[in-house]
């Protein structure tokens, strides 16, 4: 499913998504920790996906999003520091 980010606070690590039809979806920082993302902007195309009605995993339009952990594990967090 792709989208536009609306906001994403880089303190979180979260932010929301508007979809093309206007909804907007709100992702945590479990689902931006899933990718090899940094950083995200306003305005910027992404892939997400949705599972449970939340958002498990984003990251850019043109990028493959990453693979679910498998069940039972969590997926990989920053590292601690």
């Amino acid at each position: 499913m792709q989208g536009t980010v609306r906001a994403f606070d880089p303190a979180a690590r979260a932010g929301s998504v508007l979809l093309d039809d206007g909804a907007e979806i709100p992702f945590g920082a479990a689902a931006f920790d899933a990718s090899p993302l940094r950083l995200l902007r306003s305005g910027q195309r992404v892939n997400i996906r949705v599972a449970g009605g939340a958002v498990t995993a984003i990251t850019l339009a043109g990028f493959p999003l990453p693979e679910p952990p498998p069940p039972g594990t969590r997926a990989p967090g920053p590292p601690d520091g």
